[in-house]
């Protein structure tokens, strides 16, 4: 299963890079969004992709998205449990805080940052993809695939320009 994992999106209207369009359309059987879609007609059009779509609120969504969402999220991803939040707090111990937050989980993905970050450690990794649209001081606009596959993870960063 190919899953394309956003996040901080940031946008009111349709601005996504063409190439997030690209890997969020082909190839991906869902969309993971991790916080910070802003607007409803956002989600709207990211669900009108074709994969599904699963979502968590983010600080700057609006009100009604905000009580749409959840604040956590834990996905089935064929054999492998994955949680989904939006902001995983301070850097210092994030790894086994989010370990802690989610048992059972092999991996969670998380925002906020837009900060692209991948850490592993026996066993268990968290993941930030960045943001599409809002790099902030990061070099690149990057965004995340991730491969579920008999009970495993594995997460790439994507940079799009």
């Amino acid at each position: 299963m190919f899953v394309a994992v956003i996040s901080d999106s940031h946008l009111r209207a349709s601005a996504r890079p063409p190439a997030a369009s690209r890997c969020l359309r082909f190839g991906s059987e869902l969309i993971v969004h991790a916080g910070d879609i802003v607007a409803e007609e956002v989600l709207h059009e990211l669900s009108a992709i074709g994969p599904p779509v699963a979502a968590v609120g983010g600080n700057v969504d609006d009100p009604a998205l905000r009580r749409r969402l959840p604040g956590r999220l834990e996905l089935e991803l064929e054999g492998a449990r994955l949680g989904v939040l939006h902001d995983a707090g301070p850097s210092r111990d994030r790894l086994e805080r989010l370990r802690g937050q989610f048992p059972g989980c092999g991996a969670v993905v998380f925002g906020h940052s837009h900060i692209p970050l991948h850490e592993s450690r026996e066993g268990f990794q968290i993941f930030n993809p960045g943001s599409p649209t809002a790099r902030r001081r990061q070099p690149r606009h990057t965004m995340g695939m991730l491969r579920a596959h008999a009970g495993r993870l594995e997460f790439e960063l994507v940079a799009l320009d």
